[in-house]
């Protein structure tokens, strides 16, 4: 979680520690640059991105041989271009910044790309909020879509059942009526015999 408290002080608390970091929450990274923790760095250049108009993900990390513990970490912009000249394939954002830990245990910035290869979303949160919406409206309407669903095959048992009880009905109706008839032959040639006798 990370706070700006508007003095340029940045505030972030992870795995239930919290500290904070006096940098100008406005400014752009620089090498040289230092944070308290690696927490605070990676809010910070998540901040910064986020006033940039772009989205971070995690490029690298090195684990120190000896404690396994985080010594280098590289973010970098999450976005990427297009290459039309090569069948379409995308090609990969190079902003990024690159943090170290220091043997004081300080995050210090050891390199930082600026450029994009693509363009910048000026208004990240407005169009994070049009994408929610459209995610709610399509999960109403898969919502809605799995009702029709279960609707649709509870018609469809209901249908083969009701098909099944009328052919049952006919069958039965057929051999009634071939029973009748049947007697009516029997009946016919009885009666046929008793007028043949008188």
């Amino acid at each position: 979680m990370e706070v700006d408290d508007g003095n340029g002080r940045l505030e972030t608390s992870a795995a239930g520690e919290q500290s904070t970091c006096d940098v100008d929450t406005n400014q752009e990274p620089y090498v040289g640059m230092d944070f308290e923790s690696e927490e605070a760095a990676r809010a910070f250049y998540n901040k910064y991105a986020k006033q940039e108009g772009f989205l971070t993900r995690v490029l690298s990390s090195r684990k120190s041989e000896r404690d396994r513990s985080i010594v280098s970490r590289g973010l970098g912009c999450r976005g990427g271009s297009v290459n039309r000249k090569q069948d379409g394939q995308r090609e990969v954002c190079t902003a990024m910044i690159l943090l170290k830990r220091e043997k004081s245990g300080r995050w210090v910035v050891r390199k930082f790309v600026r450029d994009h290869n693509h363009p910048l979303v000026v208004q990240l949160q407005k169009s994070r909020r049009i994408i929610d919406e459209k995610d709610r409206k399509i999960q109403e309407l898969t919502a809605e879509l799995r009702v029709k669903k279960r609707l649709s095959a509870a018609y469809r048992e209901q249908l083969l059942k009701l098909m099944k009880d009328v052919e049952d009905h006919n069958e039965h109706l057929r051999t009634k009526v071939e029973l009748v008839f049947e007697n009516l032959r029997e009946f016919e040639a009885k009666r046929k015999e008793v007028s043949d006798h008188k």
